[in-house]
Protein backbone atom coordinates (compact mmCIF):
# COMPACT_ATOMS: atom_id res chain seq x y z
CA UNK A 1 0.00 0.00 0.00
CA UNK A 2 1.13 3.42 -0.93
CA UNK A 3 0.52 6.80 -0.19
CA UNK A 4 1.74 10.35 -1.39
CA UNK A 5 0.16 11.38 0.16
CA UNK A 6 11.42 20.30 -0.04
CA UNK A 7 27.13 33.53 2.34
CA UNK A 8 28.94 35.03 0.66
CA UNK A 9 31.11 36.02 3.18
CA UNK A 10 33.22 39.76 3.09
CA UNK A 11 36.45 39.34 4.87
CA UNK A 12 39.25 42.00 5.07
CA UNK A 13 42.29 40.93 4.61
CA UNK A 14 45.87 41.81 5.73
CA UNK A 15 48.28 43.10 3.05
CA UNK A 16 50.71 40.73 3.20
CA UNK A 17 47.79 37.48 3.61
CA UNK A 18 46.51 39.51 -0.02
CA UNK A 19 49.68 39.14 -1.42
CA UNK A 20 49.61 35.46 -1.56
CA UNK A 21 46.03 35.39 -2.85
CA UNK A 22 47.16 36.88 -5.85
CA UNK A 23 45.48 35.20 -8.83
CA UNK A 24 43.17 33.07 -6.85
CA UNK A 25 39.26 33.76 -8.19
CA UNK A 26 36.55 34.12 -5.83
CA UNK A 27 33.67 31.75 -6.34
CA UNK A 28 30.94 32.77 -8.25
CA UNK A 29 27.75 32.68 -7.01
CA UNK A 30 25.25 29.44 -7.91
CA UNK A 31 21.89 30.17 -9.49
CA UNK A 32 20.46 29.43 -5.62
CA UNK A 33 21.92 32.37 -4.53
CA UNK A 34 21.21 34.77 -7.39
CA UNK A 35 17.57 33.75 -7.00
CA UNK A 36 17.94 34.62 -3.62
CA UNK A 37 19.02 38.08 -4.43
CA UNK A 38 15.99 38.42 -6.66
CA UNK A 39 13.77 36.99 -4.18
CA UNK A 40 14.93 39.46 -1.60
CA UNK A 41 14.34 42.51 -3.74
CA UNK A 42 11.03 41.23 -4.97
CA UNK A 43 10.05 41.00 -1.05
CA UNK A 44 11.52 44.20 -0.29
CA UNK A 45 9.07 45.83 -3.14
CA UNK A 46 6.08 44.12 -1.47
CA UNK A 47 5.76 41.69 -4.33
CA UNK A 48 5.89 38.31 -1.72
CA UNK A 49 4.25 36.18 -4.44
CA UNK A 50 6.64 36.84 -6.83
CA UNK A 51 9.29 36.06 -4.57
CA UNK A 52 8.13 33.16 -3.04
CA UNK A 53 7.81 32.08 -7.19
CA UNK A 54 11.07 33.09 -7.62
CA UNK A 55 12.81 30.84 -4.88
CA UNK A 56 10.25 27.46 -5.98
CA UNK A 57 11.68 27.70 -9.64
CA UNK A 58 15.27 27.73 -8.17
CA UNK A 59 15.10 24.80 -5.86
CA UNK A 60 13.41 22.99 -8.56
CA UNK A 61 16.14 23.61 -10.70
CA UNK A 62 18.51 22.57 -8.20
CA UNK A 63 16.76 19.59 -7.21
CA UNK A 64 16.74 18.43 -10.30
CA UNK A 65 20.43 18.16 -10.08
CA UNK A 66 20.50 15.44 -7.11
CA UNK A 67 20.65 12.56 -7.25
CA UNK A 68 17.75 10.11 -6.63
CA UNK A 69 17.85 9.80 -2.73
CA UNK A 70 15.71 8.71 0.20
CA UNK A 71 16.19 11.42 2.80
CA UNK A 72 14.32 9.66 5.52
CA UNK A 73 12.99 6.15 6.03
CA UNK A 74 11.31 5.08 9.45
CA UNK A 75 9.13 3.03 11.42
CA UNK A 76 5.91 5.12 12.08
CA UNK A 77 3.37 4.46 14.96
CA UNK A 78 0.30 5.05 12.22
CA UNK A 79 -0.46 6.58 8.61
CA UNK A 80 1.02 10.40 8.21
CA UNK A 81 -0.76 12.64 7.57
CA UNK A 82 1.14 15.38 5.48
CA UNK A 83 5.19 15.58 4.70
CA UNK A 84 6.78 15.69 7.87
CA UNK A 85 3.52 15.00 10.00
CA UNK A 86 3.75 11.46 11.64
CA UNK A 87 4.90 9.70 14.83
CA UNK A 88 8.27 7.57 15.08
CA UNK A 89 7.91 4.24 15.98
CA UNK A 90 9.75 3.70 19.32
CA UNK A 91 11.82 0.55 18.69
CA UNK A 92 11.57 -2.38 16.06
CA UNK A 93 9.90 -5.20 17.48
CA UNK A 94 6.70 -5.64 16.17
CA UNK A 95 3.96 -8.06 17.68
CA UNK A 96 2.61 -11.13 14.97
CA UNK A 97 0.53 -9.81 12.95
CA UNK A 98 1.41 -6.31 13.70
CA UNK A 99 1.97 -3.88 10.36
CA UNK A 100 5.21 -2.19 9.52
CA UNK A 101 4.41 1.46 8.70
CA UNK A 102 7.29 3.15 6.86
CA UNK A 103 7.35 6.66 6.95
CA UNK A 104 9.72 7.99 3.54
CA UNK A 105 10.89 10.91 1.95
CA UNK A 106 12.38 11.61 -1.03
CA UNK A 107 14.55 14.27 -2.98
CA UNK A 108 15.69 14.46 -6.05
CA UNK A 109 12.72 13.03 -7.91
CA UNK A 110 12.43 13.74 -11.83
CA UNK A 111 9.80 16.17 -13.41
CA UNK A 112 9.04 15.91 -17.14
CA UNK A 113 7.33 19.01 -18.60
CA UNK A 114 3.97 18.37 -20.36
CA UNK A 115 3.18 20.24 -23.66
CA UNK A 116 0.38 22.70 -21.53
CA UNK A 117 3.57 23.23 -19.47
CA UNK A 118 2.07 21.35 -16.01
CA UNK A 119 4.70 18.69 -14.36
CA UNK A 120 4.91 15.24 -14.03
CA UNK A 121 6.92 12.92 -12.25
CA UNK A 122 6.34 9.01 -10.97
CA UNK A 123 8.04 6.43 -9.25
CA UNK A 124 7.09 3.28 -7.90
CA UNK A 125 8.12 0.80 -5.21
CA UNK A 126 9.89 -2.93 -5.14
CA UNK A 127 9.93 -4.90 -1.83
CA UNK A 128 12.25 -7.31 -0.85
CA UNK A 129 11.68 -9.38 2.73
CA UNK A 130 14.60 -10.82 4.26
CA UNK A 131 15.70 -13.48 7.02
CA UNK A 132 18.30 -13.30 9.46
CA UNK A 133 20.80 -15.86 7.35
CA UNK A 134 20.42 -13.19 4.30
CA UNK A 135 17.81 -15.29 2.28
CA UNK A 136 15.10 -13.83 0.45
CA UNK A 137 11.58 -14.87 2.25
CA UNK A 138 9.37 -12.73 -0.52
CA UNK A 139 9.60 -10.24 -3.09
CA UNK A 140 7.37 -7.96 -5.17
CA UNK A 141 7.57 -5.64 -8.18
CA UNK A 142 6.11 -2.70 -7.91
CA UNK A 143 5.20 -3.11 -4.21
CA UNK A 144 3.53 0.58 -4.68
CA UNK A 145 3.34 3.28 -7.09
CA UNK A 146 2.86 7.02 -7.28
CA UNK A 147 2.59 9.56 -9.88
CA UNK A 148 1.84 13.22 -9.80
CA UNK A 149 1.07 15.98 -12.55
CA UNK A 150 0.62 19.23 -11.20
CA UNK A 151 1.67 22.98 -11.92
CA UNK A 152 4.78 23.00 -9.30
CA UNK A 153 7.64 20.63 -8.88
CA UNK A 154 6.49 19.26 -6.15
CA UNK A 155 9.65 19.12 -3.66
CA UNK A 156 7.56 17.82 0.04
CA UNK A 157 7.55 13.86 -1.93
CA UNK A 158 6.70 11.54 0.98
CA UNK A 159 5.11 8.03 1.24
CA UNK A 160 3.87 5.60 3.32
CA UNK A 161 4.67 1.43 2.83
CA UNK A 162 2.28 -0.80 4.82
CA UNK A 163 3.91 -4.19 4.67
CA UNK A 164 2.03 -6.96 6.49
CA UNK A 165 3.86 -10.21 7.61
CA UNK A 166 1.26 -12.20 9.73
CA UNK A 167 2.47 -15.41 9.84
CA UNK A 168 5.83 -15.00 9.59
CA UNK A 169 7.35 -16.87 12.60
CA UNK A 170 9.07 -15.16 15.68
CA UNK A 171 13.18 -13.58 14.88
CA UNK A 172 15.32 -11.08 12.97
CA UNK A 173 14.32 -9.53 9.68
CA UNK A 174 14.89 -6.79 6.74
CA UNK A 175 13.35 -5.39 4.53
CA UNK A 176 14.58 -4.15 1.50
CA UNK A 177 13.25 -1.21 -0.49
CA UNK A 178 14.46 -0.08 -4.34
CA UNK A 179 12.77 2.81 -5.11
CA UNK A 180 12.10 3.29 -8.78
CA UNK A 181 12.27 7.05 -10.48
CA UNK A 182 9.93 6.02 -13.72
CA UNK A 183 10.80 9.50 -15.73
CA UNK A 184 14.62 9.99 -14.68
CA UNK A 185 15.40 5.77 -15.36
CA UNK A 186 17.01 5.91 -11.52
CA UNK A 187 16.70 3.62 -8.85
CA UNK A 188 17.74 4.14 -4.84
CA UNK A 189 17.51 1.69 -2.05
CA UNK A 190 17.00 1.47 1.86
CA UNK A 191 16.67 -1.43 4.04
CA UNK A 192 15.01 -1.53 7.54
CA UNK A 193 16.02 -4.29 10.25
CA UNK A 194 12.91 -5.58 12.29
CA UNK A 195 12.37 -8.43 14.50
CA UNK A 196 8.83 -10.12 15.21
CA UNK A 197 8.08 -11.00 19.16
CA UNK A 198 7.41 -14.62 20.21
CA UNK A 199 3.18 -14.71 21.17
Amino acid sequence: MLAICFHRLHRLLPTAVLGLCLGVQTAAAGPLVDAATQAEALAAGGNARAAHAKMQEAFGDFAATLPLTVSLAEFATDKPAAYGSYTPRPGTVFKPGEPLITYLELIGLTWETLPDKRYTSAFNVDLELIDYKGDTLAAQKKFGSFSFTGRVRNQEIYTHLTLDVTGAPAGDYKVRYTVNDTVGNRSTSFEQKFSIAKE
